[in-house]
């Protein structure tokens, strides 16, 4: 059997169909199935149940599968093991980066890296968490960016720095004449939240863990957009809680409703997270580098709690 062969297993596995195996593989159905039936054959064993539909794997195919997988991940490394004995560092190199992180901190690193790294195709997706933990699992992305501790065990972080909430307060709430604020001085109640699937929703919900979302009593309202909040909050209509990166660009006469918690300042941790094989690790490393050491300047807080984006039950 070949790597080929067990990347069309893993293809047709994922897809649970031969056709759309074939197009993701962009070789033709029939040299597909043929390749995967000699694998079939040369085992004596079926991988797949193609009496149902959608295919199905076997109980032995269930287990090949997983086999195969540490088998592909592990040729990888081979050639990620030359190229970086080459001091090549380049190729395509698949990146996703959550909503609420991707308009701030991609035009911070962007530039400096591609112009550092001209031979690395970066293609960059925005995608919510439980997407990118899927895509890496499935092998689709390299990385990502996104809000940490995820607790999964077949993931890896690397933190890259750690962001404070900062609380957006219209002038008809009295907590905006205090200079500093507390847990304590939220009302859930009052804040406008990103739509569920967020992990900084889930962050704010953890953060005020004694209340209950469910007790709103004027409306409710739950957007993916960080601006449309902040409008919203300017009509007297809520408060809201914003990433500390998202109120660099806000106008001065906007910043003067941001109000900054009292130290230990609750934070998000943001890292850098990848699969444990470790595939093109020398690119990871290289992104990491960079953007750390963009980061490092643009955020100066170290007293912080960090605020898990896994919403507690």
């Amino acid at each position: 059997m070949t790597i080929t062969q067990l990347q069309y297993v893993l293809a047709v596995a994922e897809h649970k169909n031969f056709t759309l195996a074939a197009e993701k593989c962009f070789v033709t159905q029939p040299t597909l199935s043929m390749q995967i039936q000699k694998i079939e054959e040369e085992l004596n064993i079926l991988i797949f149940d193609r009496s149902k539909k959608p295919i199905q794997l076997t109980d032995i195919g269930r287990k090949i599968v997983e086999q195969a997988k540490n088998i592909v991940s592990e040729a990888g490394k081979i050639k990620d093991i030359v190229e970086f004995q080459k001091g090549f560092i380049g190729g395509e190199f698949r990146l996703g980066i959550i909503p609420t992180i991707m308009p701030t901190l991609l035009p911070m690193f962007l530039n400096n890296f591609i112009k550092k790294y001209p031979k690395i195709k970066l293609i960059i997706e925005e995608l919510n968490t439980d997407e990118i933990i899927t895509r890496l699992k499935n092998g689709h992305l390299d990385a990502a960016i996104a809000a940490t501790p995820l607790e999964d065990e077949k993931i890896k972080e690397i933190v890259l720095y750690y962001e404070p909430f900062v609380a957006y307060i219209p002038e008809n709430f009295a907590i905006l004449h205090k200079n500093e604020i507390e847990i304590s001085d939220l009302n859930l109640d009052d804040i406008l939240l990103l739509q569920d699937g967020h992990c900084f929703r889930d962050g704010i919900l953890n953060l005020c863990k004694n209340q209950d979302v469910a007790s709103r009593t004027l409306f409710q309202l739950e957007s993916g957009s960080f601006e449309t909040l902040v409008k919203l909050a300017d009509e007297g209509l809520g408060t809201t809680l914003l990433p500390y990166l998202h109120t660099l660009d806000l106008k001065e006469k906007d910043k003067l409703k941001l109000r900054h918690f009292k130290e230990p300042k609750p934070a998000r941790e943001v890292s850098l997270i990848y699969p444990k094989s470790e595939l093109k690790i020398h690119i990871i490393d290289a992104l990491k580098n960079s953007i750390s050491g963009i980061v490092k300047g643009a955020i100066v807080f170290q007293n912080v709690q960090i605020i898990s984006p896994i919403l507690k039950k």
